[in-house]
């Protein structure tokens, strides 16, 4: 089942190939160089007898560990499973950046100086921020897995990803939150130290003007707070239709448990960061009612993602989230692109990133747009009967 995913992947890369009448570019023919990161043929047919280094940089300690440890699992799944459709043999180092710029900074640099064809990551938008101008100046392509705030693309051509922004998101979730609920009024609290959550606020404020919905209030927190009943007793006074929050899950499970547990029974709106099976199962019963904006859901009925659900599952004893989602699928996105110039060059791979149009995979079917940044179906949750289901 598992060589049949990426199978499927493989031979849609080889079908939108054939049909836009690609050749393989500058890793084909007589070019190949013996033992070199260039091939024959293209998509299916793609044959490179050198390892492609892939290398990651995920958080795998500190704050953002919660979603750097399935980000790291998924990647290792889905090499494990490319490697074994053969043709292409992927070479995967994963470092920790330890929720830590700096610390991402030297892993980064250490990547581009190796020769990584591509590098996946970092964890967080705000130590991207930090990361991807080495990744620009080395001439090295990132392929963002989990960063999701404004500007990331922006730093230059060689950055890529396929997590859909807070800016394509959230305003889904605000319109379906406000029919299911009929919203009129709203507290906003987000982190103000980090620029996922920053972002998502500002997304939020954006998407609530738009709908009319009046904010009453915007309180704001560090994302090393796990206390928030001094803030949660203003939101209590505040007679508001709905609690919208931009945080991280380690804000996200003390705030919603401790809202319930002194008597706020109002409505509570996540970003991106809520979306994270942690949530249900570190606020239990309290997560009840959540609704969340995603850019993928475990109900899906995409074989695809049915198939990865189950492979991970039975791999790591523990679902996949979102994040180790996503993770997958820029694994499947970048084999989609080493195999339409039948190249691991690193300027092979960013011109191939470009074209990616319509690709299966686990989240759907994935675009890269002109700014290099994903496009693919957006879904709103709530959280019902202990698990995620799609808001109605």
């Amino acid at each position: 089942m598992r060589r049949k995913l990426l199978s499927t992947v493989v031979c849609a890369s080889a079908l939108m190939l054939a049909m836009s009448g690609c050749s393989a570019g500058s890793g084909s023919g007589d070019d190949t160089a013996e033992g070199g990161l260039t091939g024959t043929g293209t998509g299916a047919d793609c044959t490179i007898d050198t390892e492609v280094p892939i290398a990651a940089a995920f958080s795998l300690t500190g704050a953002a560990a919660q979603y750097g440890a399935g980000q790291k699992n998924a990647l290792e799944l889905a090499v494990a499973d490319l490697n074994e459709v053969g043709g292409v043999t992927y070479k995967l180092t994963v470092e920790d950046d330890q929720t830590d710029p700096k610390q991402a900074i030297q892993v980064f640099e250490g990547f581009v100086n190796d020769g990584a064809s591509i590098i996946v990551g970092p964890t967080l938008s705000n130590t991207a921020k930090q990361t991807n101008p080495v990744a620009q100046d080395g001439k090295t392509p990132v392929l963002g897995v989990s960063n999701t705030a404004e500007g990331i693309t922006e730093i230059g051509d060689y950055i890529f990803r396929d997590s859909l922004t807070e800016e394509a998101v959230i305003p889904q979730t605000v319109k379906a939150a406000t029919e299911s609920l009929g919203l009129k009024k709203v507290v906003v609290m987000y982190s103000n130290d980090d620029a996922f959550t920053e972002s998502g606020y500002q997304a939020f404020a954006a998407a609530l003007d738009d709908e009319g919905v009046e904010v009453v209030d915007t309180l704001t927190f560090s994302k090393s707070d796990t206390d928030f009943h001094a803030l949660l007793d203003k939101v209590k006074g505040a007679d508001a239709d709905a609690i919208v929050v931009s945080g991280l899950v380690e804000a996200a499970v003390p705030l919603v448990s401790q809202a319930r547990e002194i008597g706020i029974e109002t409505p509570i709106i996540g970003g991106n960061g809520f979306n994270s099976p942690a949530l249900i199962s570190g606020a239990g019963d309290a997560s009840e009612g959540v609704i969340v904006g995603a850019a993928w859901n475990s109900a899906s009925e995409n074989e695809q993602n049915v198939t990865f659900i189950d492979a991970y599952t039975a791999k790591y004893d523990a679902a996949p989230d979102q994040f180790a989602a996503q993770a997958y699928a820029g694994m499947q996105v970048i084999d989609s692109a080493v195999r339409a110039g039948c190249s691991g060059e690193r300027d092979d791979i960013k011109e191939n990133l470009s074209g990616i149009s319509d690709l299966p995979t686990v989240l759907g079917e994935i675009s890269i747009d002109e700014n290099r940044d994903a496009v693919h179906e957006a879904l709103v949750q709530v959280v019902e009967n202990g698990k995620f289901t799609i808001l109605k």
